[in-house]
């Protein structure tokens, strides 16, 4: 199954090792993630105000950490994975434009 993490570009710059750790995993214990068909109205909620977002795509059959469909926003589930995110699992990473120039 493909599931989907945004990341904002600096942070996804930063990421040098085997193990990316989303700054939610130290806060909330779970690194928030999305099906395809949530991207869009996740990225209008939380990243309407920034210009550009990375958009991991992770393969859960290869991650390393527990992924647990959970209900969150709106009541509706989401999937969250609990520890971090092994480079192995991740498919690709796509830059997106999201305010205008």
């Amino acid at each position: 199954m493909i599931v989907y993490h945004i990341v904002l570009p600096d942070d996804w710059a930063a990421f040098d090792t085997d193990l990316y750790r989303a700054k939610s995993l130290e806060t909330e214990g779970f690194i928030h993630c999305s099906f395809a068909e949530q991207l869009d109205g996740v990225i209008e909620r939380y990243y309407a105000r920034v210009d550009e977002i990375v958009i991991l795509e992770i393969e859960t059959d290869a991650l390393m950490s527990r992924l647990v469909k959970e209900p969150s926003t709106n009541d509706e589930i989401y999937p969250h994975i609990y520890g971090p995110i092994n480079r192995a699992a991740i498919v690709s990473e796509t830059k997106r434009k999201v305010t205008a120039d």
